[in-house]
């Protein structure tokens, strides 16, 4: 960097140095938040990549990256939509009743995955068959929020007819 000196006390020197040293720490500041975010990203997609994997493989719960005060969110009309306040809500009252209308759990078929910051949003297809012998065939799009390894928060877009089918024509046994 060229320095103008005006005087001879070398002030502008000094300050034009300062002002160089103050860029030099404000534009690497800057590459190190790009570059944290960018683990981060990374991070975060992998996490839910692994997730997918793992219950495709029927090795591991998908449901276990979510943290106990999370909340998810299912869209549309379904008789299950709202918001539901923490994993135990929403394992009681959606996975829960759905899983016990299946006689072969749901295979997840990951189609995209797409992270930016700590949102990771996963576009993905289901098959399962119900206790009834029919098929369960769904496609989702969950919007997940993930903070150190958690799931936090979830907005869920789901095939609303299926889901309401099967949730509506199977009882279950009180």
């Amino acid at each position: 960097m060229k320095t103008i000196e005006a005087a001879p006390s070398g002030r502008l020197v000094g300050l034009m140095g300062g002002w160089g040293i103050a860029l030099w720490v404000l534009l690497n500041a800057g590459m190190v938040n790009a570059q944290d975010k960018t683990s981060t990203v990374m991070e975060n997609k992998a996490l839910i990549r692994n997730g997918f994997d793992q219950w495709a493989a029927a090795t591991g719960n998908f449901f276990d990256l979510l943290a106990d005060d999370m909340q998810w969110t299912i869209t549309g009309s379904t008789p299950l939509s709202k918001t539901y306040m923490g994993k135990k809500q929403f394992m009681d009252e959606v996975i829960t009743p759905l899983n016990d209308r299946l006689s072969k759990k749901i295979v997840p078929s990951l189609r995209e995955l797409y992270a930016d910051g700590d949102v990771v949003i996963a576009l993905w297809d289901g098959q399962a068959t119900a206790t009834d012998g029919k098929p369960y065939n769904a496609s989702y799009c969950w919007t997940m929020q993930v903070q150190h390894g958690r799931i936090i928060r979830v907005v869920a877009f789901l095939d609303g007819i299926e889901f309401a089918d099967i949730m509506s024509r199977i009882a279950l046994p009180k």
